[in-house]
């Protein structure tokens, strides 16, 4: 049966994060030929409906207000309650972000309703929705069945593909006044310690280091393959202790969650925190001196030998190939 599937946009830097095009995939999945209704939070973020619109969404309904500059639990639920009041939704997808991760809980008390997070992929079967997520750090998977009721979900960045962009496509903007107050927290500064460029949990290309990587200098090395090949940089919690490079890169269990098409391990031996956070790359590429590194038994692709020598030899060649490309 058609659903009416409202997806959250999720804007960072006056753009819209790629996990809101995900989104709009993930719902036309659930929606069965229903409609998808873009939602846009924020101040001054109505310039940016068309993109959803251009990937797959009907029409996109902006909450704007002064308030909502800055993310904040209170605000931002009680902007997307109020479109679920003008709207009626069947459900509602957002992305399995920080922002994600931390308002959808809230809505699923607000909404007396359940909640499927951290999903890989969606699909409609016999008029039921199935969720895979992974579970136990990323050891095994299970399969959510939603057969009624409303539907809230959010998923992993980087795993449902996005519908192809029509910039054809033309649909209604409209907004909805909402009066933001009682809000229990304020953001007045936000200090960025993440890196510059690619974002981590959404890159498709990602340059990791560990303890191997011996100092902040080393990553040097890192940083330069991952602008080669346009992706980010990442680290082991044990390069983030060693304090090589700053927590914001941290990958694994206490870190992001990442599943980039390559990941290329430098100096990481596997620990099995680690291994939480990306073992659902696509393709893992290892290198590391000690054959017997844990880290090479989920690597598609292993190297043994030192990182210094390996990493520029890599970075050369793949700067060939990209000009001769």
């Amino acid at each position: 049966m058609a659903k009416k599937i409202l997806v959250l946009g999720e804007v960072r830097d006056n753009s819209l994060r790629n996990v809101s095009f995900e989104a709009i995939g993930a719902a036309k999945a659930i929606a069965d030929g229903g409609e998808i209704i873009g939602l846009l939070v924020g101040q001054s973020v109505s310039a940016l409906a068309a993109e959803l619109i251009y990937y797959g969404a009907d029409r996109v309904i902006t909450v704007e207000d002064e308030k909502l500059k800055q993310y904040t639990p209170d605000g931002y639920a009680q902007a997307i309650l109020s479109v679920m009041d003008v709207v009626k939704p069947d459900g509602i997808i957002l992305g399995h972000t920080a922002l994600g991760k931390d308002v959808s809980p809230k809505l699923a008390a607000k909404l007396n309703s359940g909640l499927v997070s951290d999903v890989t992929t969606v699909e409609a079967a016999g008029g039921n929705i199935v969720f895979t997520r992974p579970i136990y750090s990323g050891k095994a998977f299970e399969k959510k069945i939603v057969t009624d009721g409303f539907i809230l979900a959010t998923i992993r960045p980087n795993n449902i593909a996005p519908l192809e962009k029509d910039e054809s496509r033309t649909g209604e903007v409209s907004s909805v006044s909402v009066a933001i107050k009682d809000l229990r927290s304020i953001i007045k500064e936000v200090v960025r310690k993440a890196s510059e460029g690619v974002d981590l949990s959404e890159a498709k290309v990602v340059i990791s280091g560990g303890r191997g990587v011996k100092s902040a200098d080393g990553f040097k090395l890192l940083k330069e393959m991952a602008d080669v090949l346009g992706g980010a940089v990442g680290a082991s919690r044990g390069a983030c202790d060693a304090d090589y490079c700053d927590y914001s890169l941290q990958i694994g269990q206490t870190g992001k969650v990442v599943t980039p098409d390559l990941y290329i391990a430098c100096g990481i031996s596997g620990a099995i925190q680690h291994l939480a956070g990306m073992s659902n790359s696509k393709v893992i590429v290892a290198i590391n001196k000690d054959p017997e590194a844990n880290i090479f038994n989920v690597a598609d692709y292993g190297i043994v030998g030192d990182l210094f020598e390996v990493v520029p030899l890599l970075t050369e060649e793949f700067k060939k190939l990209l000009i001769n490309a």
